[in-house]
């Protein structure tokens, strides 16, 4: 049995929090579990998701219960392949009172923006989240509107080998914090997903009941307390030496930017606080090597053709670079 350990910071709130949100989104979803806690590292750590699954796998409800758990402004954009970027970011509407063209924002402009089958939509569109996502802003006509803080995206996809389906652009898959691969559940798990269903009924009711666990200014107040976790010195350079070996894999023809690194070094400090710490371990780097670099690189196709993954890659890595001790 572990031992209980002295913090240096007060970490009670945040995990008060993080238990709420769990519980509320275990009143509607079975199992799911390593999804939920991805999900709620990433929202600590103040970065976009990708969840990747094949349909009715509940990608689209855990977004939808992780997002009314927040008492922020939610917003769902439902990609397909006629999708402008007007539609997502907004336009430019003449005014016939006032004779001037006026700034209508798009559904991008919420707190919490869930895109449902994001690879549905053209590359056009694709690039117009560049800006959003990275800079938290979108510029139009010349002028530049920031969007309110907190901002996250949550993005589903469905497999790319799917018809009627994009590959997303790297430049817009980097700058997702986390790729999160949604499986089958388990047989039991498959059986409460039935019973509970039969025992619902009626499941815009179960949504309705979900409470909000948090507002914007204690969620700032939760990453403020994530930004504060302790790092060994001897940290970042596993860090750097886990990346930096993507770069030089004879598996990999594309290697994983410094964003990546830095990805790696804040969700790991949010996935810290989530075990209940307040420094960082190897082990939560390692933990988290694979959501955060799975979809920054590309396979070789003498690899892919051979069956190789981007999560084998990564392991291989793992186990090669030595654990700082």
């Amino acid at each position: 049995m572990e031992q209980p350990f002295e913090t240096r910071l007060d970490l009670q709130a945040l995990t008060t929090a993080v238990d709420a949100i769990r519980s509320e989104v275990g009143r509607v979803i079975v199992g799911q579990h390593q999804t939920l806690d991805l999900l709620l590292t990433a929202l600590l750590a103040d970065g976009h998701v990708l969840i990747e699954g094949v349909p009715g796998v509940a990608k689209t409800l855990t977004a939808k219960l992780l997002a009314k758990t927040l008492a922020v402004q939610f917003s769902r954009i439902q990609f397909t392949p006629d999708m402008m970027p007007a539609d997502v970011l907004g336009t430019s509407v003449f005014s016939q009172k006032t004779g001037e063209f006026a700034y209508r924002p798009g559904p991008i402009f919420a707190n919490i923006v869930l895109i449902d089958e994001i690879n549905r939509a053209p590359a056009k569109t694709q690039a117009a989240l560049f800006e959003v996502m990275e800079e938290r802003q979108v510029t139009n006509d010349g002028i530049t509107y920031p969007l309110p803080p907190p901002f996250m995206v949550l993005a589903t996809q469905n497999p790319i080998e799917q018809e009627g389906t994009y590959r997303l652009p790297e430049a817009q898959l980097d700058r997702f914090l986390f790729k999160v691969v949604v499986n089958y559940p388990d047989a039991d798990e498959e059986v409460a997903i039935l019973r509970g269903h039969h025992q619902r009924r009626n499941l815009t009711d179960a949504l309705g009941a979900i409470n909000a666990v948090l507002d914007a200014a204690q969620l700032t107040e939760l990453r403020e307390k994530v930004s504060q976790v302790h790092v060994e010195e001897n940290l970042f350079t596993y860090i750097a030496q886990l990346v930096r070996g993507t770069r030089d894999n004879k598996s990999l023809y594309l290697g994983a930017s410094p964003r990546a690194a830095v990805a790696l070094l804040n969700s790991a400090k949010a996935l810290a606080t989530l075990r209940g710490r307040d420094f960082v371990t190897p082990e939560d780097i390692q933990e988290l090597a694979a959501p955060v670099l799975r979809h920054r690189i590309q396979l070789t196709p003498e690899r892919e053709m051979e069956g190789i993954t981007p999560d084998g890659v990564i392991a291989q890595l793992i186990q090669k670079v030595e654990v700082p001790r």
